[in-house]
């Protein structure tokens, strides 16, 4: 068993006295002055969107989404400055829910915060690689939480894993940046010419000598298949349509296949009543079998995601078992399992997942905000990682790396990311090994926050073969911009 990594790795509030302890400190014998980095100025503006159609999340209904871009500026040794941005929405429902505060009181939290973390990042004078530069500022950025939480007298204090979701987009626009400097991929700037530690300084010390590039494809996958979300309110076939969209785009899943040539669906369960959530199955497995046969087509997958609802393993367990038992083809079909029951781990620890995971990879997603959780997640059993480019880039990266490192399913989930951060997601999908597919739905539910994206890259917009061509996402930096 791993041992834990908060009783291995130096602390981050060492870390964040020490550089830079580390900038006065002898270089690596790989490392070059140059890498060196600090942030400068930093923009944010907000984009709000309406759905074209509503979307269940964790029994929510969900039908607008608010962006946050980030501008900034780095500055490297010799008075040079590179500009860098990045996007992500809010996602306030996934990162922050709440049963005793509104859906505007947690969105407003989180654009307080960023406030805070944008003061934070511009002020903070670290010099490093960008993963250094987050790692010393999440504590600060927790902080700012709790302080948030404070000030706007709320019910509930703002979630670890919402922090993630505000921050991200700064980190991500510093990868950017940062690669623009070194006039490359930020994909690029992960070995030891660019980074001074491996990655036992990050994680634990069964990482010594390991740098994360072993664990990143400098070069994206060329193809790969794009993830459909088969949404719990979403109609499957023409007879569930109570009223039509009618704006030109699918309706149906038959509609969606063909339209997109699709060969790899997410289908959302409620986790609350296991008869319903059966039948959805049935019913996705028939009416897709049914468009798929017309096609021709022979082979393609599902993922399952009941947004952490199940109230036990017991129901995941009769659940797979009667999918198997009423449809040993779709069984088949499924790719993997979705974070099934409640997110807070510790608290959880009933919910041990080994017999599940004999029958299908069943990942960890909303409990993985840090090294520690993907830990506790294996000594419950989870067999694989769901990676999140909302959680930020620097912990993307790493979390890839101990999930490669551990032998672990990987997948890469969305957060209904449009425009650049569809973009960046996708690029994390495109340069983890192991990530099999790519999860893409603001083409179903918020399109026109990809309308400017469309003609700048075809292959990532408009997908007609069920498959993104991802060789485009090899610009400088995170190629968004």
């Amino acid at each position: 068993m791993t041992p834990r990594a908060s009783s291995l790795r130096p602390s981050r509030r060492t870390f964040l006295a020490a550089p830079f302890a580390l900038h006065a400190a002898p270089f690596a014998i790989h490392a070059a002055a140059t890498t060196e980095i600090s942030v400068g100025d930093i923009k944010v503006t907000y984009e709000d969107h309406l759905y074209r159609a509503p979307i269940k999340f964790g029994g929510n209904i969900v039908d607008k989404v608010t962006l946050m871009n980030v501008d900034l500026v780095i500055h490297a040794p010799g008075g040079k400055t590179v500009k860098g941005f990045a996007s992500m929405p809010m996602g306030n429902v996934w990162s922050f829910p709440s049963k005793k505060l509104s859906y505007d009181v947690t969105l407003n939290a989180m654009r307080e915060l960023a406030g805070r973390i944008q003061k934070l990042t511009a002020n903070s004078k670290l010099k490093g690689h960008p993963i250094d530069i987050n790692v010393a500022l999440e504590p600060e950025y927790l902080k700012a939480a709790a302080e948030v939480t404070r000030q706007l007298k709320l019910a509930e204090p703002i979630p670890k894993l919402c922090t993630l979701v505000t921050a991200s987009p700064f980190d991500a626009a510093v990868h950017d940046a940062y690669g623009k400097l070194m006039n490359r991929s930020a994909w690029q700037t992960y070995g030891p010419d660019c980074i001074r530690h491996d990655l036992a300084h990050y994680l634990t010390p069964e990482f010594k000598g390991e740098y994360l590039n072993r664990y990143v494809l400098t070069e994206p996958k060329r193809r790969m298949p794009m993830y459909h979300l088969v949404g719990a309110v979403d109609p499957i076939e023409a007879k569930d349509i109570t009223k039509r969209v009618g704006d030109g785009l699918p309706e149906t899943l038959p509609e969606w296949i063909e339209y997109n040539g699709l060969v790899n669906l997410k289908i959302k369960l409620n986790g609350d009543d296991l008869a319903w959530d059966v039948n959805r199955v049935l019913t996705v497995d028939r009416v897709a079998s049914q468009a798929q046969n017309k096609r021709g087509v022979k082979q393609w997958v599902y993922s399952l995601d009941f947004n952490e609802k199940c109230p036990s393993v017991k129901y995941l367990l009769d659940f797979l078992r009667q999918i198997k038992e009423k449809a040993p083809a779709g069984f088949d079909r499924v790719q993997y399992v979705e974070q099934p029951t409640a997110r807070d781990l510790k608290a959880n620890r009933q919910n041990v997942m080994h017999e599940a995971a004999k029958l299908k990879p069943v990942v960890i997603d909303e409990s993985l905000t840090e090294l520690e959780a993907l830990q506790m997640a294996r000594e419950m059993g989870y067999s694989g990682t769901a990676l999140k480019a909302c959680k930020g880039q620097s912990q993307t990266v790493l979390m890839a790396a101990a999930a490669q490192k551990y032998k672990m399913f990987l997948c890469v989930q969305d957060l209904t990311c449009p425009g650049a951060s569809l973009l960046h997601s996708a690029s994390v999908s495109a340069h983890i090994p192991g990530v099999a597919g790519i999860e893409a739905n603001s083409r179903q539910y918020v399109p026109v926050a990809n309308k400017a994206w469309e003609k700048r890259f075809p292959g990532i917009f408009v997908v007609k073969d069920g498959h993104m061509d991802t060789s485009v996402l090899n610009g400088k930096g995170l190629g968004v911009v």
